[in-house]
C-alpha cells in the first residue's frame, strides 16, 4: 500500500505520516520546501518524540520524498500507484494541490481501485473544498469520469505539534493525545484500515466540536496571553485572568455545540477541561506568537471565533466572551508574522465596516455586525 502525503512539515511528519506509516503504508512526502525534501531524501528515518504521560519515541522509515514544485512528473508517477492521498498544508494551499490530483485521476486506469483523498486540515469539510478546486480544473463532461476514480472523505484531526527545538532536524516532538476522525459513508462497504483512526457516520459534530473548542481555545490563549505579556502557552494558562477569559469564550462555544449536536453539557464540559489540560502541558514548549500567527485567517467567516459567534448571535445567545477574543486577536502585533503586519495595515487603511466585511465576512445587518464594527473601530485607534 502507498500513501502520498502533501505537506512534509511537523504535522505531516509527526501525525498523519506517522499514523499512515504505522498502518503499513509506504509514505511519499510531497512538499515545495526544497531543503526539507532534500533532507528527507537523504535520511533513512526520523523519530517522533511523544511528550506527556505514556509518551514514547516512534521511528518512521522507508519513506520517499518528492519536490512537488520542481518534479511534477515524479509526483504524478507516485500518485499513479497510490492508494491514499492526504494533505496537511493549510486550507488556503489546497488549490495548489488540486492540479496534481486532477492529473493523477486522468492517468488512473478506470479499473484501478479508487484513490482515497483526505484533506487533514483545521477547517470544516476541507476535503470538499479540495474536491471543488479539482472540479473547477475539469469540465462538466470530464468530471464524472474523474470523480468515479476517487473517494473523497472529510476528516477531523487533532494533535498539538508545537514549534520544534533548535537542531531537531527531521525529528518531531508531539503530545501523546491525538484524534483522527474520518467520515464513513463515502467508503461504502470497505474503509481503509488505519489504527488509531475512528470512522463516524456524521463528521460535522466532531469537527465543529474540535474547531470551536481546541482551535478556539488555543488561539484565544495565544491572543489573551500575548496581551498579558506571556511568551509560552503554558505560562499564559498559569495566569488567572487569561484562564478566566479563555474559559468564558469556550463556555459560549460549548453552548453552541450542545445546542446543535448530541453532546450533553457534561460531556462538553469534560471535553473542554481535557483540552485546557493539554494546553497546560509544560513539555510542549509552544509560544503565543506561534499559535497566534496568521490572525487574518483565524478571523475568517467560518473560522474559530467568527464562525461560532455568528451562529450564537443569530440564535440570540451571548457572544461577549468570543468578542473579547476577537478584540485580542485584532491587537496581535508581531512584526515577524506577515499576517499580523497586514492586519495592522488594513486597520489603518479601511473603515471599520469595510474591514469587518472583508476580513470576517460579516456584512452590516447581521446580528454580529454592530459589535464587530465597534471592536474594529476601537482597534483602529491603536493601529
Amino acid at each position: 500500500m502507498k500513501a502520498v502525503h502533501f505537506g512534509a512539515g511537523n504535522i505531516g511528519r509527526g501525525f498523519v505520516g506517522l499514523l499512515l506509516h504505522e498502518a503499513g503504508y509506504e509514505i511519499v512526502f510531497a512538499d515545495v520546501a526544497a531543503p526539507l525534501i532534500d533532507a528527507l531524501a537523504a535520511s533513512g528515518s526520523y523519530t517522533v518524540h511523544e511528550v506527556g504521560e505514556g509518551g514514547r519515541d516512534r521511528v518512521v522509515d522507508g519513506f520517499h520524498a518528492v519536490n512537488s514544485a520542481t518534479d511534477a512528473a515524479a509526483l504524478l508517477d507516485e500518485l499513479s500507484g497510490a492508494d491514499v492521498a492526504t494533505t496537511a498544508v493549510g486550507p488556503n494551499v489546497l488549490r495548489f494541490i488540486a492540479p496534481h490530483l486532477v492529473m493523477a485521476l486522468r492517468e488512473r486506469p478506470a479499473d484501478a481501485s479508487p484513490l482515497v483523498i483526505m484533506a487533514c486540515e483545521n477547517a470544516i469539510n476541507a476535503t470538499d473544498r479540495l474536491r471543488d478546486e479539482m472540479a473547477a480544473l475539469s469540465s462538466p463532461e470530464e468530471w464524472p469520469s474523474l470523480v468515479a476514480r476517487a473517494v473523497f472523505a472529510n476528516t477531523a484531526v487533532d494533535r498539538i505539534v508545537p514549534g520544534q527545538p533548535e537542531g531537531a532536524g527531521l525529528d518531531v516532538t508531539v503530545e501523546t493525545f491525538f484524534e483522527w476522525a474520518i467520515e464513513r459513508p463515502p467508503f461504502g462497504a470497505e474503509a481503509p484500515e488505519i489504527p488509531g483512526v475512528h470512522f463516524v457516520a456524521d463528521l460535522t459534530p466532531y469537527i465543529e466540536r474540535k474547531l470551536f473548542t481546541v482551535n478556539t481555545g488555543h488561539a484565544a490563549t495565544a491572543y489573551f496571553g500575548f496581551l498579558a505579556g506571556h511568551r509560552r502557552i503554558s505560562d499564559a494558562l498559569g495566569d488567572p485572568d487569561v484562564v478566566m477569559a479563555v474559559e468564558h469564550a469556550l463556555r459560549q462555544t460549548s453552548a453552541l455545540i450542545v445546542a446543535k449536536h448530541e453532546f450533553t453539557e457534561v460531556e462538553q464540559a469534560q471535553y473542554r477541561e481535557k483540552i485546557l489540560a493539554r494546553f497546560r502541558n509544560p513539555d510542549l514548549p509552544d509560544t503565543v506568537e506561534r499559535v497566534g500567527r496568521q490572525p487574518l485567517r483565524k478571523l475568517g467567516r467560518h473560522e474559530r471565533f467568527v464562525g461560532p459567534a455568528a451562529e450564537l448571535a443569530s440564535m440570540g445567545l451571548p457572544v461577549d466572551g468570543l468578542l473579547a477574543a476577537i478584540d485580542a486577536a485584532l491587537r496581535f502585533d508581531v512584526p515577524a508574522d506577515p499576517e499580523s503586519v497586514e492586519l495592522r495595515q488594513l486597520l489603518r487603511s479601511r473603515d471599520a465596516a469595510t474591514f469587518v466585511d472583508d476580513v470576517t465576512g460579516i456584512s452590516e445587518g447581521h446580528p454580529l455586525a454592530a459589535d464587530l464594527i465597534a471592536l474594529v473601530g476601537a482597534a483602529k485607534e491603536g493601529a
